[in-house]
Order: structure tokens, then C-alpha cells, then sequence
């Protein structure tokens, strides 16, 4: 499949492959509209031996929405083509307005959800761009958010389900394949309850290895402070590392709930879990959840409490080089330079870069790599990033270019790189691409009036 050097170049100091993990399904609410909790400046930096590989402090102007280089709204009263009511008989609209989803200038994101004077419900759902969220081989995905659910108790929060979680990244843009491809509630609440549930969903529905539509579901309470009257630490470890690939959830730290591989049968588990996921925040009103727990909301039902977001990240821990994939590649997700499926002239390496794993190095005017089957979808990608080192001497420098389908085609895009400090000193180049939709086979190409290497990658990524 990959060809191989004539020619081995000089040896290279370690790298790291940036790792893509997990993807959840979830509807998130938070704090009331009238006072904000405070929140924490940033997401905590990564314990030692952990990589973050995503991140959102939701930092930015009050009133503003999310970053939609991070974030896509999921508008209306579901997918096109997709269940209607989201697929769990909720009643709200989800929308992209700021009255719903909005930053509050302190550091949180709030999504709120309100009802007009006619008694409809509005909310939202807010969705990451990337859907290759998983452990690398051998390693560990931890995703986790410091979260206050929707402040209000009683008969004032019936209805309210507030949730952050994962869908198996199928599930994008197909709507009908639940639960086989895959769901991770790292965190759901309802009706105002002291109680958080985490649950894996797989298998068929009804019924099945997984118990559909209940899932494979644990509970806790939070301590010291309600889940309502504070922010609390909601995280997911999904752990390749052990003899039995599992699933944990966490609150504050704690470990409640584990779903193991050998809970439910291989094929199962494998259609659940072999590929990356998206990372879902929303609040919903009413449906199958809150149903189990007294009913949807009511007219006692007191609309205006948000759920708030310190942050959300994803860190990886572990593993090693990332082979190509079976299927398609997802353009906005993480390609690790080391996966390419075909290349001349270049070897792979061990990184330092954060997050461990390899990189492709010793890149010289000439060389190439292959990366088959990369989806842009129907809306044009428009912009391209690497992570690059480079140790090249004064003056050696060349460029990065990415063609479509064929070597000999012209760039649609590419940048220049120089000496970085050194061939481990990694950076992330950004450039703009020519508009690209449907599936291509990508090439990078290196080029450069110098026969000497010029540049490492580890990684690279579209964007729209």
C-alpha cells in the first residue's frame, strides 16, 4: 500500500501523534438567567503523561455565540431527514440565537432555554466540527466539561433535560443507524434532580445486547454542593490500554460507572466503537428521558435557567502510530501525516510533540504522501493546517502544497516553512485552500530550490 525510500535520510528526534478522541451525546443546560457562577479562567492543563488535543474556555464577548471554528448548531426539532423530536419525543426548537446559546462574557457558555407566550419552547444544541474523537491503539481518550445544570428544582424544573455526550460519528449525516453506531452520555440530568446519569448506548433497539432504549446506565449524586446550586467535573475515560477495552465515568474525579467490552458481544462493541465521535452540549425540554421521571414540562414549569460550561477538552494519553483507516476519512477531523497510504522519499519517526506518537520526517523537494478517500461533504473547505518542525539550515526553507487526486495536478493551496527552532519544534501553519467539496484522494507534496530536508509533519487538518 505505502512505498517505500531509496534513500534514508538523517535520523530524527521523537514526535507526536495528535491524537483524535471521543465524541458524546448530550443536551446541556445551565445556571439562571439572573446570576452567573463563576467559572474558572481555562480548562486545567493536562495531568503529566496526557495530551489535550481540544479545548474551548468559551472565553469571549458577553452575548456572543460560540466559536464555530470549534462548534456547529444543531437548529430545529431535528436532523433533515433524520426522527423528528430529536429522536426522543422532546418539544423544543433548538436554534442558533443568542437568547439560547451565548457566551457570557466571564468565561461560560449558557444555554437557555425559554418559552414564548404562545408556550413554545425554544433551546440549544451545539455540536464539535470534528467527529474523530477516540483512543489512539493501545491508549486512552478522556473528555470531560465543568458544568452547573440548569439551576432550578421542584415542580419549576419539570421537564428540563440538560445533557453532554457523544454520537459515533456515522450517525452524522446518516440519522437512522442509532444505536448501533455508538452513544456516550458522560453526563444527563433531569426534572431538577440531585442526580447525574452516564450511560453507553449500542446494539438494536428495543431491547438487544444493550438494553435499549435504557442503554447500559449508571447514577450518583453530586456531594457537597446540588448538581443545580454548582459546578461540578463530568468526565469519560475511554481506555484501550487494559485487557478488556472500557468505557468509565466520572464525577468530580470519582469513578461510577464502567461498561466493558465483554458486557455486550464483539461485533456489538466493535460497531459501537470503532470509530471517532462528535461531542454534543444541549438542553432539551420534555421527551422519553424526563417521561421516566414524572413528565415533560408543564405550565409550572419556569423557563429562563441555563445550563453553564466552564469548558470542554479532550485529552489523549498513549498509543502510537495511527495506521490508514478501513473507510473514508473525515477532511475536518485530525489526519495524522503517519497514516498516509502511500509516500516516496520520507521516513517515520518517534515526536515529542505533545500527545506522543510518530511523525513523517526527512521531507525534501520531491517527496510525497497519499491520503485516500478524504470527504469535504457539500459545503466547500476552505482553509488547510500542519503541524510542522523544521531544523533546516539559513536559507534551506520549501513549501507544504496539498493536490487533489493526482500528484501532477496544480495546489489548491500551500504554505512556506522554514527553521522552527528545530526538527521537534513543532508549530501549526495555517493557509487558505481553493473551496473543496465531495471525497478526494489528497497528496502532499514537498517542494524547494534546496535538495536538503526542509520540514517534518505530524499532522493536518481542513476547515470551512
Amino acid at each position: 500500500m505505502s512505498g517505500t525510500s531509496s534513500t534514508a535520510r538523517r535520523p530524527r528526534p521523537f514526535r507526536r501523534a495528535f491524537v483524535a478522541v471521543v465524541s458524546t451525546l448530550g443536551l446541556a443546560a445551565a445556571a439562571s438567567a439572573v446570576a452567573t457562577p463563576s467559572a474558572n479562567a481555562s480548562a486545567p492543563p493536562p495531568p503529566s503523561g496526557w495530551t489535550q488535543v481540544f479545548v474551548d474556555d468559551f472565553n469571549g464577548a458577553a452575548g456572543t455565540g460560540v466559536n464555530t471554528s470549534n462548534w456547529q448548531y444543531a437548529t430545529g426539532k431535528g436532523y433533515p431527514g433524520g426522527p423528528a423530536n430529536w429522536g426522543t419525543g422532546e418539544i423544543e426548537t433548538m436554534t442558533n440565537s443568542t437568547a439560547n446559546v451565548s457566551l457570557d462574557g466571564n468565561g461560560n457558555l449558557r444555554i437557555t432555554p425559554r418559552r414564548d407566550a404562545a408556550g413554545n419552547w425554544t433551546s440549544g444544541r451545539i455540536e464539535t466540527n470534528r467527529t474523530d474523537f477516540q483512543p489512539p491503539a493501545g491508549g486512552t481518550l478522556r473528555v470531560e466539561s465543568r458544568i452547573q445544570v440548569p439551576n432550578v428544582t421542584g415542580a419549576a424544573a419539570k421537564g428540563y433535560w440538560p445533557a453532554f455526550w457523544m454520537l459515533g460519528a456515522p450517525y452524522r449525516g446518516n440519522y437512522w443507524n442509532w444505536p448501533a453506531v455508538g452513544e456516550l452520555d458522560i453526563m444527563e440530568n433531569t426534572q431538577g434532580m440531585n442526580t447525574v446519569f452516564a450511560t453507553m448506548h449500542c446494539g438494536t433497539s428495543p431491547g438487544g445486547p444493550c438494553n435499549e432504549t435504557s442503554g447500559i446506565g449508571g447514577s450518583t449524586t453530586c456531594q457537597g454542593t446540588s448538581c443545580q446550586a454548582g459546578f461540578h467535573t463530568y468526565r469519560m475515560e475511554w481506555d484501550r490500554s487494559t485487557s478488556v477495552e472500557e468505557i468509565r465515568f466520572y464525577l468530580d474525579g470519582v469513578n461510577f460507572h464502567t461498561v466493558r467490552a465483554n458486557q455486550v458481544d464483539a461485533t456489538t462493541w466493535k460497531n459501537a466503537t470503532d470509530h471517532g465521535f462528535f461531542i454534543i452540549l444541549n438542553v432539551a425540554m420534555g421527551g422519553g428521558f424526563p417521561d421516566a421521571f414524572g413528565g415533560g414540562p408543564d405550565a409550572g414549569t419556569q423557563p429562563g435557567h441555563a445550563m453553564v460550561v466552564d469548558y470542554v477538552q479532550v485529552l489523549s494519553s498513549g498509543g502510537g502510530t495511527t495506521p490508514p483507516p478501513t473507510g473514508n476519512r473525515d477532511a475536518y477531523g485530525t489526519i495524522q501525516a503517519e497514516s498516509f497510504d502511500g509516500q516516496s522519499g520520507t521516513l517515520t519517526e518517534t515526536t515529542t510533540d505533545s500527545g506522543g506518537g510518530q511523525n513523517i520526517g526527512a521531507l525534501a523537494n520531491g517527496d510525497w504522501l497519499q491520503f485516500k478517500g478524504v470527504n469535504f461533504g457539500s459545503t466547500a473547505a476552505r482553509q488547510f493546517s500542519a503541524r510542522v518542525a523544521s531544523g533546516a539550515a539559513n536559507g534551506v526553507s520549501g513549501l507544504v502544497e496539498v493536490r487533489l487526486d493526482s500528484r501532477s495536478n496544480a495546489p489548491i493551496g500551500s504554505f512556506a516553512v522554514g527553521n522552527t527552532g528545530g526538527w521537534q519544534s513543532w508549530r501549526t501553519v495555517p493557509a487558505n485552500i481553493g473551496g473543496v467539496t465531495g471525497t478526494h484522494d489528497v497528496y502532499l507534496t514537498f517542494t524547494s530550490g534546496q535538495p536538503a530536508d526542509f520540514v517534518n509533519v505530524n499532522w493536518f487538518t481542513f476547515g470551512r
